[in-house]
């Protein structure tokens, strides 16, 4: 069984981030799910779905009810004590979606002053998959500068930038190209897209 760690920071664009966890879990994929405190209010106000809550445990079980799912384990933001911040807990790698240029900057830095940004840290010192989706535009000279760093670092960046040759009818099918696109970048395999023939 796969397990990753995703993250959902406070940048616009959440519905990536629910889609693809729920998308693991159907592919029996073990999930590791962190949270910045904006993310879930961005998430409550792009989607209607309330998962924060007043402690971790909460959180969690509010969590695992809107997916249905006890394969997915939550760990507060500011946990620093969580397993993920190990680097002897393995997993096959982290996914930021969707990533938030603060988050980005953080990472890019090494700054690690919050679950999201060491757990990131720990993929890259232990050389595991770390993909960032980062949802700005436009972009300025230091975003594009600290994506560059990390590209060159092995990090895999993935903007959720859709694409119209499958023929979108639907926002999910917009969504489903993108996380289908992240699913590809981290070797899961999917039907949420009709590939380019």
């Amino acid at each position: 069984m796969k397990s990753f760690i995703v993250a959902i920071t406070g940048a616009s664009g959440s519905v990536y981030g629910l889609r693809l966890i729920e998308e693991l879990l159907k592919s029996k994929c073990r999930v590791y799910m962190t949270a910045s405190n904006e993310a879930f209010m961005i998430i409550k106000t792009e989607t209607g779905a309330d998962l924060s809550g007043k402690t971790e445990a909460e959180a969690e079980k509010n969590i695992q009810r809107h997916f249905s799912s006890k394969s997915i384990k939550y760990y507060s933001n500011t946990n620093l004590a969580a397993p993920i911040s190990s680097g002897s807990f393995i997993t096959d790698g982290m996914l930021v979606v969707p990533c938030s240029m603060k988050t980005l900057s953080g990472i890019a830095n090494g700054y690690a002053g919050n679950l999201i940004e060491r757990a990131a840290d720990v993929c890259l010192k232990e050389g595991r998959t770390l993909l960032l989706s980062p949802r700005e535009m436009p972009l300025n000279a230091i975003h594009l500068e600290n994506m560059l760093k990390l590209a060159r670092l092995g990090v895999k960046i993935a903007p959720p930038i859709p694409a119209f040759y499958q023929k979108p009818k639907s926002i999910k099918d917009i969504i489903d190209f993108v996380v289908g696109k992240i699913f590809d970048s981290i070797g899961v395999g999917h039907k949420l897209f009709k590939r380019w023939d």
